[in-house]
Parts: structure tokens; sequence; C-alpha cells
């Protein structure tokens, strides 16, 4: 009977893995295409500037926080995870293709009277940006992220979490290697990218009808769905669940701080730095990042939020430091490996203590809740800082339009939102731990 048992634990366990693995992986890489490729799509085809590249993180931010309000209490209501996942995927998958018809030359025969048909493409690539965020935040961000949180729970958190958070970094090295012959200053690689990552998210979508299994879900207390919308935001769910709201604060600065320099952090390397090998640079910084999240995942089920998110929090700065300084190979390289490690060990430390204080049978409301301190508010604000410290960086003519080279500041502005972040700790645990002894 023990052994039957512990046969049955193993295979659902590994069941459980494989779909966290293979759905965290997939989705992470069409958000590598929509985070941080999108931004060099848009800027090499195109020639967009800063203003346009933060308006795109701004507008699509807004569509994932609304996406997941929507579906994750939707999801909720229903009591099923799967089915918005997997469908969601697939849909997700389809959007991502449509990129491929966006060039110079189908857009200039469809607009054949346009002054600029450059402009026409940034357009349609914003407008198709947050049609492509609606199908992935509902199936990601809102249904995937709850899913998660209902199959698990304070003994194995922070190693599913260290395992999700690690995605990412891997994402990125699936992506540049995948693609580390093209030239993405034509056309036809970009439109071999978008046909790629579609096909293989409609693929994922397909698969996660058969591995991933549905956790059991009471609806009784949610059968009011527009309630539900706002639940997390009513004052008297802030009274019961004051530790969630204090970490989801200090995990807004955080994004906040990421997403200072990460809209642009390709463009620097190839632009500023020069260095057009920069995946040599990556690969190897992005490996060993990976596998130091998944390990500090598990340390943080031993020693909790405190003790594992400050050195989280310190390796980052570090990281920071170097690379507003650092101008050749081995520097930056040592620089992004530490900022690698620091902002996915942290990413994995705050996803899991929020899941943590998370209450029952709630997870796809509060998805929306977390979207707007992980996504919306860092969204907007941090490539506004980014944009704003680099008024008066070099410029560059592409496609006859002037735009803008990065450079080191974009790190300091990220470092400064991180002092922000630091002194919010410590007044927060301070605030807990006082919370916790009356």
């Amino acid at each position: 009977m023990d052994k039957n048992n512990s046969s049955v634990n193993k295979s659902t366990r590994g069941k459980f893995l494989s779909a966290l693995i293979v759905f965290s992986l997939t989705g992470q890489i069409a958000w590598v295409v929509e985070n941080m490729y999108f931004n060099v799509f848009i800027y090499k085809m195109f020639g967009a500037n800063e203003t346009e590249i933060s308006l795109m993180v701004a507008l699509s931010s807004v569509a994932a926080t609304i996406t997941t309000l929507l579906i994750g209490a939707l999801s909720d209501k229903i009591g099923k995870r799967k089915i918005f996942i997997s469908g969601g995927y697939i849909l997700w998958g389809l959007s991502i293709l449509s990129f491929a018809l966006v060039n110079k030359g189908t857009i200039g025969a469809i607009f054949p009277m346009a002054t600029s048909v450059s402009a026409i493409c940034i357009t349609i690539t914003i407008i198709l940006d947050c049609v492509m965020t609606f199908f992935g935040s509902g199936a990601n961000d809102a249904c995937f992220n709850a899913w998660l949180t209902d199959s698990t729970d304070s003994s194995n958190r922070g190693m599913a979490e260290g395992i999700n958070a690690m995605m990412p970094l891997v994402a990125i090295l699936a992506v540049f290697g995948g693609f580390i012959g093209l030239d993405t200053s034509k056309e036809e690689s970009w439109t071999i990218i978008f046909l790629v990552i579609g096909i293989a998210v409609i693929l994922i979508g397909i698969l996660g009808f058969f591995i991933i299994s549905d956790p059991e879900i009471k609806t009784e207390e949610n059968k009011h769905y527009f309630r539900n919308i706002i639940y997390g935001f009513k004052p008297s769910v802030v009274k019961k669940n004051p530790k969630l709201y204090l970490y989801l604060l200090l995990f807004t600065i955080f994004g906040t701080s990421i997403q200072v320099f990460m809209p642009y952090l390709i463009i620097y390397y190839e632009k500023s730095l020069l260095m057009s090998d920069y995946v040599f640079i990556m690969a190897p910084a992005i490996v060993l990042a990976a596998v130091f999240t998944a390990i500090w995942g598990r340390m943080y089920d031993k020693l909790h939020f405190n003790k594992s998110v400050v050195p989280s929090l310190s390796i980052l700065a570090l990281g920071y430091l170097i690379l507003i300084f650092a101008r050749t190979h081995v520097p930056v390289f040592i620089g992004s490996l530490l900022m690698m490690c620091g902002y996915l060990s942290a990413n994995a430390v705050f996803g899991a203590v929020i899941r943590d204080n998370t209450p029952q049978n709630k997870a796809g409301m509060f998805q929306g809740l977390r979207i707007v301190g992980q996504v919306l508010i860092p969204g907007i604000v941090g490539p506004f800082i980014g944009a704003m410290v680099l008024k008066g960086a070099k410029k560059e003519i592409i496609d006859g339009v002037s735009t803008f080279i990065p450079n080191e500041n974009i790190f300091i502005g990220a470092l400064t939102v991180e002092v922000v972040l630091a002194l919010a700790l410590g007044i927060i645990i301070w605030v807990v731990k006082r919370h916790e002894k009356g």
C-alpha cells in the first residue's frame, strides 16, 4: 500500500515538474521575444526612438494587467486552469505568427500613400503587441501562475519558484543561441524568429491538454465574477493580508529597477559597447545564473524571506556597479553574471513569499494584483526612468530617422531605484516583525 502511494506520488510529482518546466520555459521564450526582441525589432527595422520603445512597454504592461485581472478572476469562478492555459498558449502562438507580416514591403503595399511606412510599422507593432499580450497574459500571467500557486505549498514553493524564476534566463539563452546565425538587421531573419516561436508556443499549448492536471479549486465563494475582479483591491482584504501587500510593494520597486535597463540591454551591448558577439558573453553567464537561481529557490524553503532576499539584492547591486564602469569583455561578463544572479534569485524569493501569503482558492484573483506590482507599475515607471536618464545620449541615423544609443546611465538609474528598495525593505522587515510580535 505504501509502495503504491509512493509510486503515485512520484508519478504526480513528475507530471507536475514536466508541466512546470515546459510551460514556464515556453512562456518565457515568448516573453523574451516580446520584452527584449520587439524593442530590437522596431529599433533596427523602423528606427524607433526611446519614447516609442517606452510607450510600447507601457501599453503592453497595461494590457497585461487588465487581462490578468479579468482572466484570473474568471478562472477562479470556473475553477479550471488547464483550458485557459492550453487554449491561451495556442492563441498566443497564433498572435506571434502575425508579426511575420509586419515589414515595410507588406505595410507599404497596404498603405501606398503613407508618408512614413516606418511610423505605421511601429504603430502596428505596438497594437499587435497589446493583442499578443492579451493572449499571453491570460494564459501565463493569470492562469499558469495561479495553477503554480494551487499546485504547491510552503514545503516546496521555493523549489518550484526557483525553477520558474530561472526560466527567463534559460529562455534568453535558447532564443539567443537558437537564432545566433541570424542577422537581425534583415527582415527575413525576423520572419524566421516569429514563425519558429509562434509554432513552438502553439505546439506546447496542444501538449498542455495532456500533461496539465487541474488542482481542485473550491468555487462556491467565487461565484460573483465582477466582485472577484476587484477583490484584491478592497480595503478589507488589504487589512486581512497586510504582509502580502507589503511584499507586493517591495516586488514593485524591485521590478521597476529591472525595467529601467532591461528594455535597452541588448541595444546597449551592441551599440554602446560595440559587442556584436554579446551572445558569447551572455550564454555562460545565463547558464551559471540559472543554476544559481535553482539552488537559491531551495534556500528560500530553508531560510525564508528575510535571510534569502538580502543576499540576492546585494548581488544585483554589485552587478549594477560593475556594469556602470565595465567596457571590455571580462568585466562586462562578471557584471552581467552578478546582475542576472541577483535579478533571478530575488525574483524567485519575491515570487515564493507572495505565493506563501496568497489566500487559498483565490490565486486567480490575486494574479491581477501581482501583475500590477510585477508588470504594470514597473513597466510604466521603469522604462520612463530609462528614457529620462538617456536624454542627451548619442544619436544614430536608422532608416533616415535619428534615434538613440543607450549608455551606462541605465544602470545608474536602476541602482538608484534599488537604493530606494533597500530602504523600503528595511522598514517593512521591521514592521512585519513588530506585527508578528504584537
